[in-house]
């Protein structure tokens, strides 16, 4: 009966410490879970914010191809201005040298009207030479149209006149020419127009 006692204490003991390494491996197990699961959380949280990160960059490198394609296009713009502006600079001084050619051409109609007056056409017609032959140097071309058809995009009709020998609408004659500047008109012709029935 002494013994009794003894071999119940260790049964309790034997439970006792059944029970208390139950209790510690399911708090290792649950640890190791809470573990687990802030591991899972931190790379979760890693992975979005490396996401985040890339759409930002993709932000950044979108942003810097738009800014170069603009510079870009901005260096082309005033490439083409700078190029106009050399073609076109002597516009204005070219309108105000056209009425000189224009009195020119009536000195030298005139000239060739008059009787004994051959050598004093001759030397104003060298001079009209002379100088067609510097503003075509500049890039200057004469609209001179007679017999091609009306343009308004560089011809100025005056009158309209019949003429049963000329093609309807076509250009008869010319009382200005016309001027353009490297291909751009400075002046339009001035002309009479046949026509049409």
């Amino acid at each position: 009966m002494g013994n009794e006692p003894e071999s119940d204490k260790q049964d309790e003991e034997l439970q006792a410490n059944e029970g208390g390494e139950s209790d510690q491996s399911s708090s290792d197990q649950s640890g190791d879970q809470a573990s687990e699961q802030e591991g899972q959380s931190g790379a979760q949280h890693a992975d979005a914010e490396q996401s985040s990160k890339a759409d930002e960059l993709a932000k950044v490198k979108d942003q810097l191809l738009r800014t170069v394609a603009e510079m870009e296009n901005v260096r082309r713009r005033s490439q083409r201005d700078i190029e106009n502006a050399h073609k076109f600079a002597v516009e204005k001084l070219l309108g105000d040298l056209l009425p000189v050619l224009d009195s020119l051409e009536k000195a030298e109609e005139v000239a060739l009207a008059t009787d004994n007056a051959a050598s004093m056409a001759e030397g104003i017609s060298l001079s009209l030479k002379l100088f067609v032959g510097i503003l075509e140097k500049a890039g200057v071309a004469i609209v001179h149209p007679i017999g091609e058809p009306f343009d308004p995009q560089l011809h100025e009709a005056m009158a309209m006149v019949p003429n049963p020998d000329a093609e309807p609408n076509s250009v008869m004659d010319v009382m200005q020419r016309g001027y353009t500047l490297n291909g751009r008109l400075v002046r339009a012709a001035k002309v009479i127009v046949v026509k049409g029935e």
